[in-house]
C-alpha cells in the first residue's frame, strides 16, 4: 500500500521546474524549425509580393509627376525590380532593364495591348508568381510579375508592369538546418542545467521547511525554520517561526493552567476530605463551623468547574446572550454587596447617576464579579478596590482599580489569554478561580464592547470596559 502511494505521489518542485524548462525549450526550438525551415519560402514570397505592390504605387506617383526612364532605372538599381510602362495601345513602351536580364524585355506592343485589356477586365491589377525565367539554357529562376492599369491626372490610361526575381532558398534552408540542429542541442543542454540550478534554489529551502514542519507537527515547538531562498519562501519560513513560537508559548501556558487548575481542584477536595474525616472520627467535631468549611470549599470547587465550563462554551461560540435593558449601576452595587463579609476590604464606588444598558444581565454581572475578584487577588496593603462609573459620548465606562504590584508593560497584551498568568508562582486566590479575565474578554467580545487595562509596576492596575447607554437617571454621587 505504501509503495502504491509513493508511486502516485505528485512530482516535486524540482521535477516540475525541470520539466517546465525542457518543455519551454522544446516549444521554442519547434517554433524556430517551423518559421526558419517550413515557412521560410512562404514568408520570403510574401515579402517580395508586398515589396512589388509598394513599388507599383511609387511608379504611379512618379508617372503623375512626369518621371523619366532614368528614374525607373534608378528604382531597378535600388530594389532589383524591373519596370515596364506602356499606354493602353501598347505604344510608348518604357522599360528599365533588370540586372538579371529580365522577363519584361520580351514584351512587345501587342503583348502590352492584350495585357492592358486583360488586367482592366480583371479589376485593374493581376499578380502572377512562380513565372519561369529562362534567359539561358543552363540557368533558370522564378519571377513574380505584377500588372495594373492606372488613369493619370491628365486622363491618360497606362499599363504598369513590374517584375521581381525570386531567388531559390534551398541552399539557405540547408544552412539553417545545420545551424538549428546545433542550436537545438545547445539550448536543450543549457535549459537542463539552468532548470537544475533554479529548481535546486527553489526546492532546497522548501524541502528544509517541509522537514522542519513535520517536526513541528510532532510537537517539537523549539524548531527553527531557515529563512532562505526567494522572498516568498523566506516570508513563509518567518511566519512558521512565529507560529512555532506562539505554539510553544501556548503549550507552556497550557501546562501552567493544568498545574494551576489541578492545584485549585486539589485544595478544596483536600479540605472537604479532611474535615469530613475529622467529623467522622472525632466525637464532638460535627460542628456548624466545620460543616460551613465543607460547604465553602464545595462552593469553591463548583465555582471553578463552572468557570471552566463557561470559558469552554464562550470560546466554542455556543453560548447565546439573553439581552435586556437593565440598570448597570444597580447591578454593580448588588455585586459589591456580595463582599460585605470580606474582612478588612473596602470597595468605594463613585458614580453620579444610574445608567441603563441593553445587554445580558447575568453575563455582565459575571464580568463585574470577575474583575472585582481579580482586583482583590492583587490588591495592595490598603486592601482597597475602587470602582468608578463615567458616561461620555453615549457610552458608560466602568473602571475597577487595585493598588497592588501592577503589571509589566510587556505582559499587558497577554493577560487576556486563556492560559496566561502574570504571577508564575501559583497562589490560591482568596476569591475566584484565576480564569476570570479570559471569561471577561469573551463575554465583552460577544457584546461588542470595548475593554482594556492600564497598569504601572508598583502603582496598581485599572481594568475597564464600555457599553452603549440606553438611558440615564440622576441619583446620588457616591456609595
Amino acid at each position: 500500500m505504501e509503495k502504491a502511494k509513493h508511486k502516485l505521489r505528485r512530482p516535486g518542485i524540482r521535477t516540475q521546474v525541470m520539466l517546465g524548462f525542457v518543455l519551454f525549450t522544446a516549444v521554442i526550438v519547434a517554433l524556430l524549425w517551423i518559421f526558419q525551415i517550413s515557412l521560410l519560402n512562404l514568408f520570403y514570397k510574401a515579402i517580395k509580393v508586398s515589396e512589388i505592390r509598394t513599388i507599383s504605387e511609387r511608379v504611379v506617383n512618379m508617372l503623375d509627376d512626369g518621371a523619366s526612364m532614368d528614374d525607373f532605372i534608378q528604382i531597378t538599381r535600388t530594389t532589383g525590380v524591373s519596370v515596364l510602362v506602356a499606354d493602353k495601345n501598347g505604344t510608348n513602351i518604357s522599360v528599365s532593364p533588370n540586372a538579371r536580364g529580365g522577363v519584361l524585355e520580351r514584351f512587345g506592343i501587342w503583348d502590352c495591348r492584350r495585357l492592358f485589356l486583360e488586367v482592366k477586365a480583371a479589376g485593374g491589377s493581376v499578380l502572377e508568381d512562380n513565372i519561369v525565367d529562362s534567359s539561358g539554357a543552363a540557368e533558370k529562376s522564378l519571377s513574380i510579375i505584377f500588372a495594373r492599369t492606372v488613369t493619370l491626372l491628365d486622363g491618360g490610361e497606362y499599363l504598369v508592369l513590374l517584375s521581381s526575381s525570386v531567388v531559390p532558398v534551398d541552399s539557405t534552408v540547408e544552412t539553417l538546418k545545420v545551424q538549428l540542429w546545433c542550436l537545438t542541442g545547445v539550448m536543450i543542454a543549457l535549459s537542463f542545467v539552468l532548470a537544475l540550478f533554479i529548481a535546486s534554489r527553489l526546492s532546497g529551502p522548501i524541502e528544509r521547511i517541509n522537514a522542519s514542519a513535520k517536526q513541528l507537527a510532532a510537537g517539537t515547538y523549539d524548531i527553527r525554520f531557515p529563512e532562505q531562498g526567494a522572498r516568498e519562501v523566506s516570508e513563509l519560513a518567518a511566519t512558521l517561526n512565529y507560529a512555532a513560537g506562539e505554539l510553544s508559548k501556548a503549550e507552556d501556558l497550557r501546562r501552567e493552567l493544568i498545574a494551576n487548575v489541578s492545584h485549585d481542584l486539589r485544595t478544596p477536595l483536600t479540605m472537604i476530605s479532611g474535615y469530613a474525616e475529622v467529623m467522622r472520627d472525632i466525637p464532638g467535631e460535627n460542628t456548624p463551623e466545620n460543616v460551613q468549611v465543607i460547604i465553602d470549599e464545595a462552593n469553591r470547587l463548583a465555582g471553578l468547574v463552572n468557570d471552566l465550563l463557561d470559558l469552554s462554551k464562550l470560546q466554542a461560540g455556543v453560548l447565546t446572550l439573553s439581552q435586556e435593558d437593565f440598570n448597570l449601576t444597580a447591578d454593580v452595587r448588588e455585586t459589591l454587596h456580595r463582599y460585605d463579609k470580606l474582612a478588612d476590604y473596602s470597595f468605594p464606588f463613585l458614580y453620579d447617576r444610574d445608567v441603563y444598558v441593553h445587554a445580558d444581565r447575568l453575563k455582565i454581572s459575571q464580568v463585574i464579579y470577575n474583575l472585582v475578584n481579580n482586583a482583590i487577588n492583587y490588591a495592595g496593603a490598603d486592601k482597597t478596590v475602587s470602582l468608578r462609573q463615567t458616561v461620555e459620548n453615549g457610552l458608560v465606562r466602568i473602571e475597577i482599580r487595585d493598588t497592588g504590584e501592577g503589571i509589566p508593560a510587556d505582559k499587558l497584551p497577554y493577560i487576556w489569554d486563556r492560559y496566561y498568568k502574570v504571577d508564575k508562582e501559583h497562589r490560591r486566590a482568596q476569591v475566584g478561580t484565576g480564569l476570570g479575565l479570559s471569561i471577561v474578554k469573551n463575554i465583552l467580545d460577544l457584546h461588542g464592547g470595548r475593554y482594556g487595562v492600564a497598569s504601572e509596576v508598583g502603582q496598581g492596575s485599572t481594568f475597564w470596559f464600555e457599553l452603549p447607554v440606553c438611558s440615564v437617571q440622576d441619583t446620588k454621587t457616591e456609595e
